[in-house]
């Protein structure tokens, strides 16, 4: 295996210097491609396949990639890709000219070239161009990944995410949808009279959001900045300036985890309109997100992992009161104290914080209990007070707020208000969560005074919804994780654990690392047991590779991460592990592991764990230190350890 491994690179290595000397070859008799700035292109790919009628017989130009190539003596076939799609070429030495021929038959696959000629249909019915000119427009000095098996590694496809949208057309697709469906939005809201503002990004109070900022420092100021993890704050205030329509489509950025459903920094559009309340916010998200999917679909109804769902029916309002009944059997109606939330958690096995108040418990009921039904297009609305420090209160019930969340598929997909427009009331709100930043809830706003200031001039009663664009992409695409609909996915520096692990089709040719020298002089073990177990009890227990097909962090635990594994039996098996300390979720995507299967069992957090995975664990300098055990990749789902 090495040794064919070698031979590969060697191969590579070949393959790369025979492209440079090509290169060189055309500088040194005056073709450098390098040297040309413009190509006049008349036509692209699928537009000539659609006008065929109209264009058969006339000359047109086309530039893109070529992505193959068939030398048949005087006549050849290529197929150049370019924004729209994929189309042919028959270039022949008679219609090129004899240096000209030549000159395309030691072209490369990859390279970037333009065509002119006549539009003709083939013998076997295909569109083409009969090129009378080639024109090699950028040189390709690397390899593109092979033809049939394409860039399937998927840390490499979010990595290299240029080349992802060369060797796979669906990506392209998915990405210039994504284009559309921000276009469709600003269609609709400008048609509703919203104006698009743009907001700071560096800011000195990061709120409007439960998160994490980022943290920064400004040089010329000599000051710690955070980069910003909402709109909210500052649109308000534009709309006490009187601008009663506003919203922002940009980028914020929260100190959080990795998962199929979470980057740290995102697309977020927020909105504010003066005189409405939340039950408009309703009205514009159904009216918008059956625009946009009719715009960029040509339909309502959308299809996500294999699941329907149709935008074009009303969508649901359900209050979290009944939400919560109708899935758990609890009515929070009939709970009045603190005590009674937690021996109603209790009973439930709902895990619960000290600082969490009733309103707290009701909403980790809902996630635990009722997210999950929530596939179909459906507000949830009237939630408790105690998670919406910037909502106004129900007049009727004080102790719920004039807000909803939008849910499809299970997802939070909007999140919107009646806005908080009492200054008093606001302060006291904003108390209440410096309390529990001060008991170490890292999420929790505190107060901005210069807000406060804007709220004390007068805001008129406001209604303001925050939507997920990237999980709006998400659905509208039927993209399985947040990475496949971002360009360019936040990821773990390839050299951040020195580790050099080569990833399939990669074109890589640095030189390879030295091995890692560990040092284990300070580390401690555990002493081994001293009690036998017999031979029988032990091989009862069913070890197993099993190979991460997905994982992510699970809600509102800080520790678990859930696994979605491949054990070798066609169906998914679920364990979670408390190792969210020592991993991020994407690190482990694609790894082959070790667990034993024949476990009964385990409710955690609401989820059924089906066995364990190992770990080996040594103390370091008076710090635990954990470790996965990974076997080798060859190694398949199933395999039975003895």
């Amino acid at each position: 295996m090495a040794e064919q491994k070698k031979q590969q690179e060697q191969d590579l290595n070949q393959l790369l210097k025979v492209r440079r000397e090509k290169l060189a070859d055309l500088q040194a008799n005056g073709k450098d491609p390098f040297k040309i700035v413009k190509y006049d292109v008349t036509h692209h790919s699928q537009e000539i396949k659609d006008h065929f009628e109209e264009l058969e017989n006339q000359t047109v130009t086309i530039a893109g990639r070529m992505m193959s190539k068939r030398v048949m003596g005087k006549a050849s076939f290529c197929h150049v890709q370019d924004l729209e799609g994929s189309i042919q070429s028959y270039v022949a030495r008679d219609s090129l000219g004899e240096e000209a021929y030549k000159d395309f038959k030691k072209l490369d696959v990859g390279d970037v070239i333009g065509i002119r000629g006549e539009v003709f249909r083939t013998k076997t019915g295909e569109i083409s161009i009969h090129a009378s000119e080639v024109t090699l427009l950028s040189k390709s000095l690397q390899i593109l990944p092979e033809k049939f098996h394409g860039l399937t590694n998927t840390d490499l496809r979010y990595r290299q995410r240029y080349v992802d949208l060369i060797m796979n057309p669906e990506v392209k697709d998915t990405f210039i949808k994504r284009s559309k469906i921000l276009s469709a939005i600003r269609t609709y809201l400008a048609g509703e009279g919203f104006m698009e503002v743009e907001t700071p990004m560096l800011v000195s109070n990061a709120g409007g959001a439960a998160a994490r900022p980022f943290e920064t420092h400004f040089n010329a100021l000599d000051e710690d900045l955070k980069l910003r993890i909402s709109l909210e704050l500052y649109l308000k205030r534009l709309i006490v300036g009187g601008l009663e329509k506003v919203y922002e489509i940009g980028r914020v950025f929260r100190n959080e985890g990795l998962d199929t459903r979470h980057n740290p920094e995102f697309t977020l559009m927020e909105l504010y309109q003066a005189y409405t309340d939340y039950h408009g916010m309703m009205d514009l998200t159904e009216n918008l997100y059956r625009y946009v999917a009719q715009t960029v679909l040509g339909t309502t109804k959308i299809v996500y992992n294999g699941i329907e769902m149709d935008l074009g029916k009303p969508f649901e309002r359900i209050t979290m009161l009944d939400a919560v009944k109708k899935y758990s059997g609890v009515d929070f109606n009939e709970i009045h104290t603190l005590e009674e939330a937690r021996a109603a958690a209790d009973e439930h096995h709902v895990a619960y914080e000290e600082r969490h108040k009733k309103g707290d418990i009701l909403n980790l009921f809902f996630e635990e209990f009722v997210e999950d039904h929530l596939i179909q297009p459906t507000f949830v609305m009237d939630h408790p007070v105690e998670i919406s420090p910037l909502t106004k209160k129900k007049p009727d019930n004080p102790d719920y707020v004039e807000r909803f969340e939008f849910f499809m598929n299970g997802w939070e997909m909007a999140n919107a208000y009646s806005e908080l427009n009492d200054p008093i009331d606001q302060r006291e709100r904003f108390k209440a969560q410096e309390e529990l930043l001060a008991q170490g809830d890292e999420e929790a706003n505190t107060t901005d005074e210069d807000f406060m200031h804007a709220l004390e001039l007068g805001m008129p009663p406001t209604g303001g919804i925050g939507f997920g664009i990237d999980r709006m992409c998400m659905l509208l695409t039927d993209s399985q994780a947040i990475r496949d609909v971002l360009l360019f996915p936040t990821m773990k520096s390839l050299d951040a654990d020195k580790k050099s692990a080569k990833s399939e089709n990669s074109t890589s040719t640095a030189a390879p690392e030295k091995e890692e020298v560990i040092d284990f002089s300070k580390v401690k073990v555990e002493p081994l047991f001293e009690e036998f177990v017999d031979f029988d009890t032990f091989s009862k227990s069913d070890f197993r590779a099993v190979k991460v097909k997905a994982c992510e962090a699970v809600k509102k635990s800080k520790k678990l991460l859930q696994f979605t594994l491949d054990d070798g039996t066609g169906t998914n098996r679920t364990i979670l592990s408390g190792i969210h300390a020592y991993y991020e979720p994407e690190e482990l995507v694609g790894k082959t592991l070790i667990a034993i299967t024949n476990l009964p069992p385990r409710a955690m957090m609401g989820i059924e764990s089906c066995g364990m995975l190992l770990s080996a664990i040594h103390e370091e300098e008076g710090e635990e230190k954990l470790h996965l055990l990974m076997v080798d990749n060859h190694i398949p789902a199933g395999a039975k350890l003895y």
